[in-house]
């Protein structure tokens, strides 16, 4: 309908390489990836003996997340080996998440085919991400149970042929982690993409009252959503190294 309100679900294609398709999320998530990745060269280039303010803010706020997962984990030595994993996960899902009203973002792109083809488009709002988000974070917690405790050890808090208690108890287990794959990607992707179509309709209605507010409350989800995922990361590889034998 000419004028009205459209939401897309999924991210559009803007071509391809090689058989691959580019859409304007993988695009936008190249921009932000080179984006951090250039932040973290230069504030490396930049660190002195004697920190100044910023530098002394960025170094206590990492400290403050180090030593919370070092409590967490009850390893300082875990802690500095999944933390760059953990700091990423945050910083690149809440610098998405932030950038998603950011001029430019959904409102630049082409006309194709008699439709507005946006060149980009919040990586979060794109199941696709969050699911492969969500596959990252499984795999390494699986991993980091089975060099932690070694093959069988991790594998018998979910094959357990001692009791039919055990048995059942593993195969919820079973189910439970696979569910996270799900919990993890549709709990983000939803409350960011519900997030933006609400900001959407209220400028359709009310546009000079409503969607200011709005912006900033989904601005301050957005830090939380980004803060829930890196957390439950840390709490599941926690869950992956305790004893199976205590966990059950």
């Amino acid at each position: 309908m000419s004028g009205g309100i459209s939401v897309v679900l999924a991210a559009e294609h803007l071509g391809s390489v090689f058989g691959f398709p580019i859409t304007n999320a993988l695009v936008m998530t190249w921009l932000l990836m080179a984006l951090l990745i250039g932040c973290a060269f230069f504030f490396g280039r930049r660190v002195k003996m004697v920190p100044g303010k910023f530098q002394a803010g960025v170094e206590w706020a990492f400290e403050g997340a180090l030593g919370y997962m070092a409590e967490t984990l009850e390893s300082e030595e875990l802690a500095r080996k999944f933390f760059p994993l953990v700091a990423t996960i945050f910083l690149l899902v809440a610098l998405m998440n932030e950038l998603e009203f950011f001029p430019g973002v959904g409102s630049i792109g082409i006309v194709h085919a008699g439709s507005f083809l946006p060149l980009l488009r919040t990586p979060t709002t794109d199941l696709n991400f969050t699911l492969a988000l969500a596959l990252i974070s499984f795999f390494v917690i699986e991993v980091t149970g089975i060099s932690v405790l070694g093959f069988f050890r991790h594998m018998s808090r979910y094959v357990n042929l001692r009791s039919p208690m055990g048995f059942v108890v593993g195969l919820l287990e079973i189910l439970s982690n696979l569910g996270r794959i799900i919990t993890f990607s549709f709990r983000l992707f939803g409350n960011i993409f519900a997030g933006e179509v609400m900001v959407l309709v209220a400028g359709y209605f009310l546009p000079f009252f409503l969607p200011a507010p709005l912006m900033g409350f989904e601005m301050f989800i957005g830090l939380v959503q980004a803060a829930v995922f890196a957390i439950l990361t840390l709490f599941f590889i926690k869950l992956a190294i305790a004893d199976p034998a205590e966990a059950h």
